[in-house]
């Protein structure tokens, strides 16, 4: 008896541990062709999982809006939050963002991402005053990395302009960051723990995905996190190429506990339940964004 009560402690522990999960959506102009019964179905099981909040990756793609107030991501958002599914909702996202940081100087950058800001501003109240969905957070779809934001200049102007950014807002503000391997893991730990010290939810992408550091490496930078610093979870494995159009196939998330971190995964289209996502995406390939 007291062997079965100790396995059911240990199951209940695990369910508590995810009772609190948070998944990724990037919404795609695929994914339009998905029913209404359909994204009620996924909503319903994503809750089901155990899922309490959806980060929606963005709510505006260069000049997609995916139907705006009225358009079919809206009501598929609205049918989420009809399962009690908490939202935070992604702003501004430039299809040329990698691109343009690659081709900067800091003064340069620095213009940029507050050019990009006041586009993600004017989404944010856009989404306030149309799409009327009762939100918990804002999701700044801006990557960050240690490669781009290797030197200190542009760290300490990139938290100023965050930290205003996040002030002009009614909920918290979500950022994302992923390891490059440039920044000791302290130094990129410290980093991302003086932006959570101002308002953000930072979290840090673990990178399983990708591939792009080794297991070890990778480890070295989670164990570092303060744990002001949530972390996500890939739930994908990259098969492209660099150079190619992003391709990845769904994989298990690690299933290691994230300890004292908020945990979250990456992404829904790649869950077993949201796998409708996926193979509407691959009909249609070739006529949507390519990204992850």
């Amino acid at each position: 008896m007291a062997r079965w009560m100790l396995f059911f402690c240990l199951m209940l522990d695990a369910v508590v541990a995810r009772a609190d999960e948070r998944v990724f959506y990037q919404p795609l102009n695929v994914d339009a062709g998905l029913s209404q019964a359909q994204w009620q179905k996924i909503w319903q099981d994503t809750a089901k999982q155990g899922t309490r909040t959806v980060i929606v990756q963005w709510t505006a793609y260069g000049d997609s809006d995916f139907g705006g107030a009225t358009g079919w991501l809206a009501n598929s958002l609205k049918l989420a939050q009809q399962q009690r599914l908490q939202l935070v909702l992604g702003l501004a996202m430039d299809p040329a963002y990698y691109q343009r940081i690659d081709e900067l100087d800091s003064a340069g950058l620095a213009g940029y991402w507050q050019a990009q800001l006041g586009q993600s501003l004017a989404q944010q109240q856009k989404l306030r005053k149309g799409w009327k969905l009762p939100v918990t957070g804002w999701y700044l779809p801006l990557e960050l990395d240690d490669y781009h934001f290797l030197a200190v200049d542009r760290r300490v102007t990139l938290q100023r302009q965050l930290k205003d950014f996040a002030g002009k807002l009614d909920a918290p503000l979500h950022i994302s960051a992923f390891s490059a391997g440039k920044l000791a893991p302290t130094v990129n730990a410290k980093w991302l723990a003086d932006m959570s010290q101002v308002g953000m939810q930072v979290w840090w992408q673990d990178g399983a995905g990708t591939g792009r550091l080794a297991p070890l490496v990778r480890n070295g930078y989670a164990s570092a996190l303060p744990c002001s610093v949530g972390i996500v979870r890939e739930a994908f494995r990259q098969v492209s190429r660099d150079g190619q159009a992003f391709r990845a196939e769904p994989a298990a998330p690690d299933a290691a506990s994230t300890g004292c971190h908020q945990s979250a995964v990456f992404s829904l289209r790649y869950r077993p339940w949201g796998r409708v996502i996926l193979d509407n995406q691959l009909k249609h390939q070739s006529s949507d964004v390519q990204t992850h």
